[in-house]
């Protein structure tokens, strides 16, 4: 068995730390929220972690297309789809959130959550589209324009469109602000838990690109 790199032993030492104290930590009682607020550690850094890697994804297609190299058509797909695994647990944790501050698992009142959803479903439209392809060159250029518009879309739908309407999030219609939520005792755990879960978004990505590389090689080899 392979020996873990010195980092991966460190991040799961830091990540234990960050969910032992996201849950025992004193937290301020804030109003609405009050326990709840414990989310913060992991509803917050999840989608900071999925944003950070879908430009990860965007980055490495436009090198595919500068390049034409397959290797970061792999890095590009691995980005991707640990993104949307990030994305979707973002979702389930506001949905969580939203169950016991708003009263309901979810509400097509609140426009972040709907088009967070939206936005999660043209990345997945992203493997529909390679699926449709079995030329690797064809599908690796195809994909990697389509990724570089679904990353366009990112910030209109996440950060621009919703901050025009009306929301139930933190900071409108009588919900605590966010600098609320994000009092000096929340932030010892909140800004760890933020390079934590990008830490383990990246130690993923190369699992599932080392994966992708050992099937491909197993592929050759059963043609020829």
């Amino acid at each position: 068995m392979p020996k873990l790199s010195v980092w991966k032993y460190l991040l799961i030492l830091w990540m234990t730390t960050v969910l032992v104290a996201g849950f025992l930590i004193r937290v301020p009682e804030i109003p609405i929220l009050y326990e709840t607020s414990r989310n913060l550690f992991f509803h917050v850094p999840m989608w900071f972690t999925m944003t950070v890697v879908f430009a990860a994804g965007l980055v490495f297609s436009i090198r595919y297309l500068a390049s034409s190299r397959l290797r970061f058509d792999a890095l590009a797909e691995s980005a991707t789809l640990i993104g949307i695994l990030f994305g979707l647990c973002g979702l389930l944790t506001g949905s969580l959130w939203a169950r016991f501050t708003w009263g309901t698992w979810w509400t097509f009142a609140e426009p972040k959550m709907n088009l967070s959803a939206m936005a999660l479903m043209i990345y997945v439209a992203y493997f529909v589209l390679r699926s449709a392809f079995d030329d690797p060159e064809k599908r690796a250029k195809i994909a990697a324009v389509y990724n570089v518009f679904a990353a366009t879309t990112v910030p209109f739908l996440l950060y621009i469109v919703p901050r025009q309407l009306p929301s139930l999030h933190p900071g409108a219609d009588g919900n605590p602000a966010f600098s609320d939520l994000t009092a000096p005792e929340l932030r010892l755990v909140f800004y760890p838990a933020v390079i934590g879960f990008i830490g383990l978004a990246v130690w993923i990505i190369q699992l599932r690109y080392r994966y992708l590389v050992l099937q491909n090689r197993l592929d050759r080899s059963g043609s020829t």
